[in-house]
């Protein structure tokens, strides 16, 4: 019998197309996955901007169910929450964008009270899950062995600006990882510190020395609180939105790299056209009019593809454009209102550190 986690999804809305203000649905982990993979399907390769969902980690699930058995009940809900926190945000993130949040898809998994349809290429380990990995492979070769010559200046000023950003962010929420660990190590030398102290107010013979002894480990462990407070800020507040926007910059690479895919096969429809009316030039000069005429023919038809494909190119370009200016704009906000929530959590924290102490002062004064 396997066993898995379902998360409760509350939406409220005033947006008409909905059929109500409010709606509770449960879904499981695969059903964001699923919803995902239809929204790239569809807009990504018309220069959308979709959101990434979460990763699945095989090695986060498998510590689900091993720390259930053998670290206890922490580790569990400290993954569960991680990976709530991240749904909720690809959810928000979504229901934001004017196109996406009208999608049907979309509306139906936060509409449909009934259990989704299975989707059945989100398993990481699964057959489809194999044939995306090689997919992605195919991608990442096509990408670094294909050069474009940019002619608009916009999309090479971008591209160097995205790089630029996606290697900063990479830096800082590296550092910021390596601040939360460390904060979590004193926290718990915090501990540490106090149960020394407790254990040292019971050899210590003067009386009220060892009642400061004593008060001295009950501060240790509230600040050992507080200090843990202020990594659960660190991961959520800071590290896990740097993730967050680390992905969603690599979907607007993904578009970039669509539009670059464009422009192959608008290349590779003018190099064809090129092709058939040499043919059809030879043909002609050689009189055989019967195989020239359904050359001409092969020339109207690769004129069309040409034109399609130009047009493609530019509308993509347009709706790239489109979608990064409102990506900048979200952006500079995000990042605003997430440095806002963090200096106010990393004041609230020395603010009380600061209480504590002073309220420990005052009793220690008063020793004789």
């Amino acid at each position: 019998m396997s066993s898995y986690l379902v998360y409760r999804v509350v939406t409220r809305t005033n947006i008409r197309f909905f059929s109500k203000q409010e709606m509770v649905v449960t879904r499981r982990f695969s059903d964001f996955l699923g919803l995902h993979t239809k929204l790239m399907e569809k807009y990504l390769h018309k220069g959308r901007i979709v959101p990434p969902a979460p990763d699945k980690n095989l090695v986060g699930t498998t510590k689900l169910v091993i720390s259930q058995q053998v670290t206890g009940e922490a580790n569990t809900a400290d993954f569960v929450e991680k990976r709530r926190w991240a749904l909720e945000r690809y959810l928000n993130r979504t229901a934001s964008h004017p196109i996406l949040q009208a999608d049907p898809d979309f509306r139906e998994f936060l509409e449909l009270e009934s259990e989704l349809p299975r989707a059945t290429n989100t398993s990481a380990i699964s057959g489809a899950g194999v044939l995306r990995l090689f997919n992605r492979v195919g991608e990442t070769v096509n990408k670094m062995t294909f050069k474009m010559e940019e002619a608009d200046s916009w999309f090479e000023e971008k591209t160097q600006q995205i790089e630029a950003l996606d290697a900063q962010l990479r830096r800082l929420q590296s550092s910021t990882e390596a601040l939360a660990l460390q904060r979590k190590e004193l926290a718990q030398t915090t501990s540490t510190f106090a149960k020394s102290a407790a254990l040292l107010s019971t050899c210590e013979e003067h009386e009220n020395f060892a009642k400061a002894l004593v008060q001295l480990s009950e501060l240790e462990e509230k600040i050992q609180g507080i200090h843990m407070e202020q990594v659960h800020a660190d991961f959520f507040l800071l590290c896990e939105f740097l993730k967050d926007y680390i992905g969603l910059i690599g979907a607007v690479k993904d578009t970039f790299h669509e539009r670059v895919k464009a422009y192959q096969t608008w290349q590779h429809a003018q190099g064809m056209l090129v092709k058939k009316r040499e043919s059809a030039e030879k043909l002609d000069s050689a009189g055989r009019t019967e195989r020239a005429g359904s050359a001409r023919d092969d020339v109207l038809e690769w004129e069309v593809k040409v034109e399609r494909a130009r047009e493609e190119f530019e509308a993509i370009s347009r709706t790239i454009k489109q979608e990064f200016d409102r990506f900048e704009l979200s952006r500079i906000k995000d990042f605003k209102h997430a440095f806002i929530s963090y200096l106010e959590a990393l004041l609230e924290s020395q603010q009380k550190l600061v209480k504590q102490w002073e309220d420990y002062a005052i009793q220690v004064k008063q020793i004789e």
